[in-house]
């Protein structure tokens, strides 16, 4: 997916802006906040649906007011095969949280109230949440358990309410009416929506070459995977060139290193999987420069400070915080 092809996704799309980026009085769609929003995590993150669908508000440190400035989550019992691995979550993807988690859930949640309570008995209702935000605490069933987050699986993680001075609220990041966190099925029509909008407006001039079929959440994953790797790659070469290394040991480090950063980020079970990303970085040199400077420019959209933390070149441990007042 190209640059201009995803802010027209996420804006127009799920975001109901007309696209000249102006604002639509037609747009009659529901939640373009929270869609969003969701949006940006899929691709700033390249986790799949079944991943940045279920996160809970712990993970990203979104409790009791706080928002850190980027995050990283542990993920193991919602990764695919249960297979554990860290996500870092980039200060970007963090700030488009803050329109939905300001003005939308709080409304979805004061809705869901009667919804809630009249499913308090079948409902997860945490009563402590551990200070670094891994473990929680509750009542499920009439008995008192305690999980690790990471370990929750998709069933436990939609019944977790926490009490508050306002009644119940679910623990679940993004979620729907009824406070419900939303299934795979609501997500894939709200993809629908937002092409059936673009599509309308494919005649207008500000409108990006579009696609012959819908796109899929999963294309997001795809799109960090290839702007990532392209980074780290040219990056390599930087290196090597600078260093003045051998070709053999400059081809090792493009072939190897870059790769194994990308497939452990995606969680992929075998270097193959990630290795067919390769064909993709024959692109001119320049072009790949100009794309990135224009995706982070754009946006925002920092696939530099990805990269640094991932090759722990920052320390994503000791993120600052600051309240979230509206």
């Amino acid at each position: 997916m190209e640059l201009d092809q995803y802010l027209y996704l996420r804006d127009v799309g799920f975001g109901g802006l007309a696209p000249d980026a102006g604002l639509d009085i037609s747009f009659r769609g529901w939640r373009p906040h929270r869609n969003r929003a969701a949006c940006e995590l899929a691709l700033m993150t390249g986790i799949r649906i079944q991943e940045w669908s279920t996160l809970l508000l712990p993970e990203l440190g979104l409790v009791d007011g706080q928002r850190p400035a980027f995050a990283d989550v542990e993920l193991k019992a919602c990764a695919k095969f249960g297979r554990p691995r860290s996500v870092y979550v980039a200060p970007d993807p963090m700030e488009l949280l803050d329109p939905y988690l300001l003005l939308e859930r709080p409304e979805i949640v004061a809705k869901a109230q009667r919804s809630l309570r009249r499913r308090h008995r079948e409902l997860f209702v945490i009563q402590r949440l551990e200070a670094d935000g891994t473990r929680v605490r509750g009542v499920l069933d009439g008995l008192t358990i305690t999980r690790t987050i990471k370990n929750m699986k998709p069933d436990l993680r939609r019944l977790a309410v926490r009490e508050s001075g306002d009644g119940l609220d679910p623990l679940a990041l993004f979620i729907g009416q009824g406070g419900k966190m939303l299934t795979f099925s609501a997500w894939d029509k709200t993809r629908w929506r937002a092409w059936d909008r673009i599509k309308a407006w494919a005649g207008d001039r500000h409108a990006p070459v579009l696609p012959r079929r819908c796109w899929v959440y999963h294309d997001l994953r795809h799109t960090f995977a290839l702007r990532l790797l392209i980074f780290l790659t040219r990056e390599a070469l930087n290196d090597a060139e600078d260093q003045g290394l051998p070709m053999s040991t400059l081809l090792d480090h493009m072939t190897g290193n870059p790769l194994l950063v990308v497939q452990r980020r995606l969680g992929h079970a075998h270097p193959s999987t990630t290795y067919r990303y390769i064909r993709y970085l024959k692109d001119p040199m320049r072009e790949v420069d100009d794309a990135f400077r224009e995706w982070t420019a754009a946006g925002g959209a920092s696939y530099i400070t990805i990269a640094r933390s991932l090759m722990d070149l920052e320390d994503a441990g000791h993120a600052p915080t600051r309240p979230l007042h509206p």
